[in-house]
């Protein structure tokens, strides 16, 4: 249930409501202090206002309620005093019709206790400065929604990226204006963006993941409302607060950085808190187990903590779980039993109802950058394909795709696909696919599928025309890197430079490879039949 005493909108600074020039408020005792916050604004003409207040207002006030008397005795040092404990964030006093001038022991009071006190001029009415504290609330309140909304999709336009954990942590450390941390089940670092903060911060942070991590140590009980159960009689400040705190924050900073020094609890019948908060060297730490169960933390450290930021922070935990949870297309348990029994001997036939379908596709992709793609990248895309059976092999990612789902162009990727086969079929399908990734590559395409359709090929029996290509490129064949670079250099109409972008190699090894070959032939590769009988040649070895 939220906490009645936080209030639901961004805090107004009093600065702003100074600021101000249709209110004309003057400050004229108590601290100067930019970073003093109004959460709201209340009337009272009591002499004793402190059962009545919440905490972190602006108590506005016409001094009905000061006896005659009341400059010779304590009662302004006890009015002051009282609205102090309550928790009040400054002290509004509004000239005539009662008084004059502002009371000089009022004044002396708030300077005593430290009240930032507020002279309310006759022109300006305390419903005027409520509607005032109201619309500078409402601003900062779309200021912040706008804020997040540009967060969030900022944050999601990273995950979809080839590299999406490291997009996700980049973002969020730039828009948190601070470091962004990913823990692995083990504890360790696996990916970090931002400004890195000292030894002595990442190790606070490092302590505080293990707190939400689901078998590590648990804080203590009650300490997830430490925040806030202070009691009303001791408090010496606002009672409120962060308003965009989370309902299961934990204000216990483990180890060291305790400030009672107590160990975590390890207590196995107690769940870790879903996320935990703590302050070292000046930095706000925070920490949010991820939903998926398997260990992953994130973790945050900010210079300061802005309303927006909880928010803005579970949306990129909540990204970062989906990229590291197990993709649920098929049950783990279903994917076990088919492994066990391709294992075993069964056809692929057999166990393809395990896996989710009776045809199938094969998915080769290479992301568009340099460098080979990881396991989380090549994870989120086998969850953008719908697929959980991917394997990330070398530079390429392999996905075996049900036919039903059929892949569209990934922003970030080049994919090549086969044709919808029977499992018994999936070897060619793979070779397939890397055929029509080749093509892809070279012809700058997002994504090529390889079409098949009737051919004069067809017209000669399977094992004649295999007969024929093993006699005809046996030359080459013995060659697996001349056999390749004749193929690609067949399929994209002799071009030097695209059979050079599909094979990752110099144009120059290209005309080196397709001269040998020739050579090794015996025949001239510029004649259009030479080339149409390689061509068939090929395609039945």
């Amino acid at each position: 249930m939220p906490d009645p005493a936080v209030s639901p909108t961004p805090p107004v600074l009093l600065t702003s409501l100074l600021a101000r020039e249709d209110l004309s408020l003057r400050r004229i005792a108590g601290p100067v202090d930019a970073d003093a916050v109004v959460h709201w604004v209340h009337t009272s003409e009591m002499a004793d206002p402190y059962p009545y207040l919440l905490g972190g207002e602006l108590l506005l006030t016409a001094g009905v309620h000061i006896p005659e008397a009341a400059g010779s005795g304590t009662y302004f040092d006890d009015y002051v005093s009282r609205i102090v404990a309550a928790g009040g964030a400054a002290l509004g006093f509004g000239v005539a019709p009662v008084h004059d001038t502002v009371p000089r022991a009022l004044v002396a009071a708030c300077e005593t206790h430290g009240l930032p006190l507020l002279e309310v001029p006759p022109q300006t009415t305390f419903s005027g400065v409520a509607r005032a504290v109201w619309q500078l609330m409402a601003q900062a309140r779309l200021a912040e929604l706008r804020r997040v909304t540009e967060a969030q999709q900022s944050l999601a336009s990273a995950a979809s990226r080839p590299d999406p954990v490291p997009s996700v942590l980049r973002q969020l450390a730039q828009r948190l204006g601070g470091w962004a941390v990913l823990y692995g089940p083990e504890g360790a670092e696996i990916a970090g963006a931002g400004r890195e903060p000292a030894d002595e911060v990442r190790a606070a942070l490092t302590r505080l993941a293990e707190v939400v991590r689901p078998d590590g140590p648990t804080p203590p009980a009650g300490a997830a409302s430490q925040t806030s159960s202070a009691s009303r009689a001791h408090s010496t400040g606002p009672r409120s607060g962060e308003p965009a705190a989370a309902p299961a924050q934990s204000a216990h900073r483990p180890g060291p950085a305790s400030p009672a020094g107590h160990q975590p609890s390890t207590d196995p019948s107690r769940p870790a808190p879903a996320s935990a908060t703590d302050t070292t060297a000046g930095l706000h730490l925070a920490a949010y187990a991820l939903g998926a169960g398997h260990g992953f933390v994130l973790g945050v450290a900010t210079p300061q903590r802005a309303p927006g930021d909880h928010t803005v922070v579970s949306v990129a935990a909540v990204l970062l779980s989906l990229l590291t949870g197990e993709q649920q297309s098929g049950t783990g348990a279903a994917r076990s039993s088919a492994l066990v029994r391709l294992l075993l001997g069964a056809p692929p036939e057999e166990v393809a109802p395990l896996l989710g379908g009776e045809r199938w596709v094969v998915v080769q992709a290479r992301p568009d950058g340099a460098g080979a793609p990881d396991a989380v990248a090549a994870s989120a895309l086998g969850a953008a394909l719908g697929s959980a059976l991917v394997d990330p092999a070398g530079d390429v990612v392999r996905v075996l795709v049900p036919a039903d789902r059929a892949p569209d162009p990934l922003p970030g990727w080049t994919l090549g696909v086969s044709a919808a086969v029977a499992p018994h079929d999936w070897p060619a399908a793979d070779t397939q696919a890397a055929r029509a990734l080749a093509r892809a590559r070279a012809t700058r395409t997002p994504l090529l599928r390889h079409g098949p359709r009737p051919a004069l090929a067809d017209l000669v029996p399977p094992d004649e025309a295999a007969a024929h290509a093993r006699a005809l490129l046996a030359p080459v064949t013995a060659h697996p890197a001349l056999t390749e670079t004749l193929r690609t250099w067949l399929s994209l109409h002799g071009s030097w430079d695209r059979t050079a972008v599909a094979l990752s190699v110099h144009r120059n090894t290209v005309r080196q490879r397709v001269t040998r070959c020739a050579t090794l032939l015996g025949t001239d590769l510029e004649d259009p039949d030479v080339r149409m009988e390689l061509w068939f040649a090929l395609r039945h070895i």
